[in-house]
């Protein structure tokens, strides 16, 4: 089944029946021929959304189907989110991306060269990811129940592993340093990091199902997860994410993605000045170009400029791309993780090409 939000104004601003053809095709097709089991697309234009719809099955055991009432797993498209968050209190004067860590998370161990925030949303931080460094976990008890809804204790994890790099010196890709970069929003914005994304983000968009993916909460309409073994597709384990937040830990049906990619494209979460900000790259000491800028990876520049973020995990793949000067953008969101999001929204732009051929 899909909806359609049809809006007034201008003519490109809704889907043609030959778009809507066009685009289910190519979704059953792509779903087809990467042997996923359940995924799900949002479709922005004119700043608005226009089309969202599920296919496959949410529970391939119980045949129960993708709708827009599925929920999924936001994986790595968490931690534009975060970034989010962290900008906005920027904007507020409550940080300086110049900050270091330590000023609000002491708790995190000195390593001897200051970590920066602004380093830490362009993934230039010096933190480890999952195996690219030295491990060494912190192993204590806790007194609570729960202990990471907390994410300053989620730094547990990590926090004693050794820098991977100089902070500033290479671009690094890592979820830890966006668990590190929400424990600073936590202390800077003094509330819960959840409740500052509810709040600030969720709350203004009408994202009503982005929540925190705890397992020990009851989310109904939660994806069964799947993943290829042996070359058979079979079904994932519910791993816990807690302990990542705001590095890959937020789960939500298609339609709170698809706000979210239209509150960037409208400008509805920070100021024009720090959107400038956020979506600018800065080259590490290396000399080695990125596209990652503060939160996004970007491409082009001007009219042509794309933002996007892809994210994979236990139960999921994801991605999200907007051209926010042209007022459009794709949301993919899949139960399988052995797909490429990539390829279903390149293919799902280019039946919308087709599509509009036959206007």
């Amino acid at each position: 089944m899909y909806l359609l939000v049809f809006t007034s104004g201008a003519f490109g601003q809704s889907l043609s029946e030959a778009e809507i053809t066009a685009v289910e095709q190519t979704m059953n097709a792509e779903l087809h021929r990467q042997a996923g089991v359940g995924a799900a697309i949002g479709i922005i234009r004119g700043g608005k959304i226009v089309f969202l719809q599920g296919y496959g099955f949410a529970d391939r055991e119980r045949a129960l189907p993708v709708t827009t009432n599925t929920m999924f797993r936001w994986a790595s498209v968490s931690k534009p989110v975060t970034a989010l968050a962290t900008l906005q209190l920027v904007e507020a004067g409550k940080l300086r991306l110049e900050d270091t860590v330590r000023k609000y998370v002491p708790e995190f161990p000195d390593k001897g060269v200051p970590i920066r925030i602004g380093q830490l949303l362009r993934h230039q931080g010096g933190i480890r990811h999952y195996s690219n460094g030295k491990i060494i976990a912190n192993e204590r008890s806790y007194v609570v129940e729960r202990p990471f809804k907390n994410v300053v204790l989620a730094l547990d994890d990590f926090k004693d592993s050794p820098l991977v790099a100089e902070p500033g010196e290479k671009y690094s890709y890592s979820t830890h340093g966006y668990i590190l970069l929400s424990a600073v929003v936590q202390r800077a914005g003094g509330a819960r990091f959840a409740d500052q994304v509810r709040l600030r983000i969720a709350e203004p968009l009408g994202m009503t199902t982005l929540q925190p993916d705890y397992q020990w909460i009851d989310i109904p309409h939660r994806a069964i997860g799947y993943h290829r073994s042996d070359g058979k597709i079979v079904r994932s384990t519910d791993t816990d994410v807690s302990w990542k937040l705001g590095g890959g830990g937020f789960i939500s049906t298609i339609g709170d993605m698809a706000r979210f990619a239209e509150g960037l494209i409208n400008r509805r979460l920070v100021a024009p000045e720090i959107e400038e900000l956020m979506w600018s790259t800065v080259t590490p000491k290396n000399g080695k170009a990125t596209k990652m800028a503060h939160g996004f990876s970007v491409e082009g520049e001007g009219g042509n400029l794309k933002v996007y973020h892809s994210g994979s995990q236990e139960k999921a793949k994801t991605r999200l791309v907007i051209y926010p000067r042209k007022r459009h953008g794709l949301v993919f969101m899949s139960n399988s993780r052995h797909v490429d999001p990539g390829r279903f929204t390149t293919a799902v732009y280019a039946a919308l090409a087709r599509g509009r051929v036959g206007r």
